[in-house]
């Protein structure tokens, strides 16, 4: 079993744990106390045993997207009864894209449809799509990110 651990350059608690072999694409996550499993579709050399890392990304968004409209709806005591967000990844040429920056080469294009069910009035629908575009994953993804990879320095051989 992996338990959470610090490293000597940073002292964050690692939260995931990613680990697999080099004969497939079948990896094991393991993330706080939850065991999950990735992998590749058939069609690309995966066996399917479980999502792929798009479908994970997807997956973080699409929560985040929903527990943050929940927890906004039960704050303000709206009457939200179920939240449904469905969510797509695909890439497109940046020349197609009128509201994006770059205009050369290809982007990655997230679709996010929201379905909020209960009796809202107008008003409170509108917020609470607006509310969406707020989560924490959201604003992370249309941030700048700086990811820093490392290897893990391992003790000379003897």
């Amino acid at each position: 079993m992996i338990q959470a651990m610090a490293t000597e350059t940073d002292k964050q608690t690692v939260h995931v744990v990613v680990r697999g072999g080099a004969g497939n694409f079948q990896q094991e996550v393991i993330a706080g106390k939850h065991h999950l499993v990735a992998d590749e579709p058939v069609g690309v050399g995966g066996g399917d045993a479980g999502p792929d890392p798009y479908d994970y990304l997807l997956t973080a968004l699409g929560v985040c997207t929903s527990m943050t409209i929940g927890f906004y709806a039960r704050r303000n005591r709206l009457p939200l009864e179920n939240i449904t967000v469905s969510l797509s990844h695909s890439r497109i040429y940046a020349a197609d894209c009128e509201e994006c920056e770059t205009k050369e080469g290809m982007l990655d294009r997230i679709e996010i449809e929201v379905e909020v069910t209960g009796p809202l009035t107008a008003e409170q629908h509108a917020k609470l799509m607006q509310v969406a575009a707020k989560c924490p994953v959201h604003r992370t993804l249309t941030s700048e990110i700086n990811i820093r990879l490392r290897e893990v320095e391992k003790p000379p051989m003897k």
